[in-house]
């Protein structure tokens, strides 16, 4: 997965205080875990999110999100979030969000 690096840096600032994070590369690009389960990542122009699938309805309904569809089948609970519309909403917002999900895993 191709990254911007303006967008992973402003995912580092984002996460650079929340504790579990650790960064990997991941698909060409970066993805960020929280206590070791894939948490987010960056692609060019937008952010993905892993929100689970409970919670994948709620998020396609805010402003920018879609389904991650990369091999003509959408992965359930993974979404993709256009950069300006999660920058306009707060990364935080997001991180929180998909937090709800990857934070009730188990610690790998």
């Amino acid at each position: 997965m191709p990254h911007d690096p303006h967008l992973a840096d402003l995912m580092r600032r984002a996460l650079e205080k929340r504790p579990g994070i650790t960064e990997k590369k991941m698909f060409g690009g970066f993805c960020w875990m929280l206590n070791g389960n894939m948490l987010c990542g960056v692609e060019v122009g937008r952010f993905m999110f892993r929100v689970g699938k409970e919670l994948e309805a709620e998020a396609l309904e805010r402003r920018g999100a879609s389904p991650m569809d990369i091999t003509g089948r959408p992965m359930r609970g993974i979404i993709w979030v256009d950069a300006d519309e999660a920058v306009d909403a707060g990364l935080d917002s997001w991180l929180d969000f998909a937090g709800q999900f990857v934070g009730s895993l188990p610690a790998k």
